[in-house]
């Protein structure tokens, strides 16, 4: 059960639990097709200057540590260029 305020009953405790797990997938959606697209190409490109080939669909044979070194070179890129724009 998560860390609630000592505050909440356990009913009230039992909902936010369950509200928290059914949120919990939603994160990782994109509403936009275009957004969708514009994440596979980044991925591709960060893949390729790597050297990990991806396939088109499934990518299950990949090790945690070329999927990990794809996401992680993104979520850089991504902060990098957040970070310039707020200059």
């Amino acid at each position: 059960m998560q860390n609630l305020p000592h505050h909440l009953n356990d009913r009230e405790s039992e909902k936010t639990e369950v509200n928290l797990t059914a949120n919990s997938n939603s994160s990782n959606k994109m509403e936009a097709p275009q957004a969708k697209a514009a994440m596979d190409r980044f991925k591709t490109e960060v893949a390729s200057e790597l050297g990990v080939n991806l396939k088109d669909g499934y990518n299950g044979d990949l090790t945690s540590r070329e999927a990990g070194s794809i996401g992680g070179e993104m979520v850089r890129r991504m902060i990098k260029k957040q970070e310039e724009q707020m200059k």
